[in-house]
């Protein structure tokens, strides 16, 4: 499970008032919820998009700190999809990307060095 932040001065709860609906019109519809960090997440169990096997979202709360989105994406095998199905690769990672953007306010580049500097600050000091 990847979680991410919200640009500086934002939250997600002004980008995303209605995580399910926004997960369900992007992914799917949600077929349960399940619990992580205390936060009830929602479950696409069959995403619209065949790429897609399962995809896990939503908002994980922290008392005193702001909400972060958690988000996993579990792909299927490329090697097991039609070639029709492989044509969908595209739009799952276009998919992603928007869902990823609207929600956090952040574009690929930054979210990747945002994740950058959290490993290094992670990073023990020998």
């Amino acid at each position: 499970m990847k979680e991410y932040k919200m640009r500086r001065g934002e939250t997600l709860e002004e980008r995303v008032p209605d995580m399910e609906s926004y997960v369900e019109e992007t992914f799917g519809p949600i077929t349960e919820t399940m619990d992580y960090k205390g936060s009830d997440l929602y479950v696409v169990g069959e995403p619209a998009n065949p790429v897609f096997e399962r995809v896990v979202a939503g908002a994980v709360k922290y008392s005193g700190k702001k909400d972060k989105l958690a988000v996993e994406f579990k792909e299927r095998d490329p090697t097991e999809l039609s070639p029709d199905e492989l044509e969908a690769a595209g739009e799952a990672v276009d998919a992603k990307n928007t869902f990823l953007l609207e929600a956090t306010g952040r574009d690929a580049k930054s979210r990747r060095e945002s994740l950058k500097r959290q490993v290094e600050d992670d990073a023990p000091d020998y």
